[in-house]
């Protein structure tokens, strides 16, 4: 049995070096080899090590326009994730207190948004109409529209477990609704929380189709669109490609490991408890 244990903890450890160190390792080396050399694309070491010179050429193209892209793409983010957190815990924990006639209506909107694709056409037509087309407001409400679903799930999971004796003692002390939410609730939250902002912020600032149908434009470009500044029909700077593949991969990497015995952790509570 422990034989077949360590069989299975290696085979787990050799898939995962695989499929995640390994393309990472080759993100790096073509990052830091010149032009001729990364345009091979091959697993062979530099000749010589431009990574300074690379880094400083991608930051600085189109005038600091990953910059740009980074503050724009942590506005999304940051945006996003605090809507999505505040309103799917809203809504996640009226659906579990509050059973009406309509809660199984709003259960099955809920999974199928899960199920059914985002329609861009009529998705450009609502901005268009309530003029958000082209704004960073407007893709703020189109990212959390698309991550809704999966917040109420995780949230409502885990306050299916939270006693009803304490929003009934909260009310009976003169807690109103919201007093009696963000007061005594949503503090107890806080490990689903953190799995819902983990999760959505590595999403969104990763998403790569959102910003470029509903978001156009070079001032308004994310960090996923800037690689559109050294791939094109007849060329690609590869060596620059995967540079900016490195630096747009690094914050998110590092916030999921950072964070990732809380995600865990708020999965498993969701999970066992729900």
């Amino acid at each position: 049995m422990r034989r077949r244990g360590w069989f299975l903890g290696s085979a787990a450890v050799l898939v995962s070096v695989v499929v995640f160190v390994v393309p990472f390792a080759f993100i790096v080396l073509q990052a830091v080899k010149d032009p001729r050399g990364a345009a091979e694309l091959d697993f062979s070491w530099p000749d010589q090590f431009r990574f300074v010179e690379n880094l400083v050429e991608v930051v600085t193209a189109r005038d600091y326009m990953l910059v740009i892209a980074f503050i724009n793409s942590t506005i999304l983010t940051v945006g996003s994730v605090t809507v999505l957190v505040i309103l799917a815990a809203m809504v996640a924990f009226v659906l579990q207190r509050r059973r009406t006639r309509w809660t199984g209506l709003v259960n099955f909107l809920v999974l199928a948004g899960l199920i059914i694709p985002p329609a861009v056409v009529p998705t450009i037509w609502v901005l268009q109409g309530v003029g958000l087309f082209r704004t960073m407001a407007g893709l703020i409400l189109v990212e959390v529209a698309f991550g809704l679903s999966f917040s109420i799930l995780l949230f409502r999971n885990f306050l299916a477990t939270v006693p009803r004796e304490l929003d009934e003692s909260a009310v009976i002390d003169g807690a109103g609704p919201l007093r009696v939410f963000f007061q005594v609730i949503f503090p107890l939250l806080r490990s689903v929380a953190v799995t819902v902002i983990v999760v959505q912020s590595v999403v969104i600032f990763n998403d790569f189709v959102n910003p470029l149908y509903f978001l156009p434009g070079e001032q308004n470009a994310t960090v996923q669109l800037t690689l559109y500044n050294f791939s094109s029909q007849y060329a690609t700077q590869y060596n620059l490609l995967f540079m900016d593949i490195l630096l747009i991969t690094v914050p998110p990497l590092l916030m999921f490991l950072v964070a990732n015995r809380r995600i865990v952790a708020g999965l498993t509570a969701g999970a066992v408890k729900g």
